[in-house]
């Protein structure tokens, strides 16, 4: 897909549910996205083939999900100077060494990290949306009622539960 804005690499499809949020966030914000696996250590040689081709074509972010010693996201950020944003998988430790690894990038090479799992996975699409939106403003102006949304129904659950809880004198 040529017009990707922002692409997706997992290293396995083991991944796919932990990222499907992700790809509902970029859906529901219509940012041209692509899902690949591509593996760093299983795949070296398809995976800088796809990140040069990718480079070519324009991608804009990368969205890196690996588990493990988790050496997706590194590996993509050594190609290229557009932001990486890696989300760790659970694995054999739930997750920690996913997480220690990816974190450890060193000095001139930066990846930006979130949260194991789903909600890394959510937040980075989100973080996907922001950074698209610093140079268009229809995403700027979507995030901004996205926000607002969420706002909104925290006070309407808070709302909920106030009328649903016994005074403390019951």
């Amino acid at each position: 897909m040529e017009s990707a804005d922002v692409r997706i690499l997992m290293g396995s499809d083991s991944d796919l549910e932990q990222l499907q949020d992700a790809v509902r966030i970029l859906k529901e914000f219509k940012v041209s996205h692509e899902i690949r696996i591509l593996s760093a250590h299983r795949t070296p040689r398809e995976l800088t083939a796809y990140l040069e081709q990718a480079e070519k074509d324009g991608a804009r972010v990368y969205i890196a999900a690996a588990g493990g010693s988790a050496h997706l996201a590194g590996v993509i950020a050594a190609h290229t100077s557009k932001p990486v944003l890696a989300v760790p998988m659970p694995s054999v430790l739930n997750g920690l060494d996913s997480l220690l690894s990816t974190v450890q990038m060193p000095g001139g090479v930066p990846v930006a990290t979130f949260s194991i799992g789903k909600a890394g996975g959510k937040n980075a699409a989100l973080f996907a949306v922001q950074i698209l939106a610093l140079s268009t403003p229809r995403l700027a102006a979507e995030l901004a009622s996205y926000r607002r949304k969420m706002a909104e129904q925290v006070v309407q659950k808070d709302a909920a539960v106030r009328r649903r809880r016994p005074s403390v004198q019951d």
